[in-house]
């Protein structure tokens, strides 16, 4: 079992991670790339339907981050960073229903920010978002955990799409 200091440690650098990429990439690239940042003073029944979409995605996308990032922490043992991954694979918590969660809660994040203002821009750089995100799986992040854990990773593949979510959770092999 780690110890809390180990878990501790472990979170302040997930936080720092955060702050840095996700962060930058879900929040301060799409606030630059906004060209009218204006909202109307007053609610028709269109901006108000925009605003309680946005804030759902929004909030999903967060609390999706989050609690992926809070797992790689404290049951991998390590951060969403490349560098510093976690020590054990993680397949519990959203990672039952779809491989790449931490992709899609940025996404939705993102996405939120068009349905708020209704970006052409930031639709764009969505698209290219998911491009890199998607390229990153594929050619770095899926050969490096079929090489760290065997079976267990290819077992996982099998049974979990990459981002499409399953409708029931997965329940890994024992052993």
């Amino acid at each position: 079992m780690a110890r809390t200091s180990q878990i501790l440690w472990v979170l302040f650098k997930t936080l720092i991670f955060t702050i840095f990429v996700p962060g930058v990439v879900a929040f301060w690239i799409p606030r630059t790339l906004r060209t009218r940042m204006t909202f109307d003073l007053y609610l028709d029944e269109k901006m108000l339907f925009r605003l309680i979409a946005s804030m759902f995605l929004f909030l999903a996308g967060v609390l999706i981050y989050l609690w992926c990032a809070w797992d790689f922490s404290v049951k991998g043992l390590g951060t969403p960073a490349p560098f510093d991954a976690p020590k054990k694979l993680v397949v519990n918590g959203v990672y039952r229903y779809v491989r790449n969660p931490m992709y899609v809660g940025v996404a939705c994040i993102i996405a939120a920010q068009i349905v708020a203002v209704w970006s052409t821009e930031i639709f764009l750089y969505l698209l290219f978002v998911l491009l890199c995100a998607n390229l990153f799986v594929l050619f770095y992040e899926e050969p490096h955990l079929r090489k760290i854990f065997g079976e267990q990773y290819e077992d996982y593949c099998r049974n979990v799409r990459r981002w499409i979510p399953r409708l029931t959770p997965y329940r890994p092999l024992l052993g």
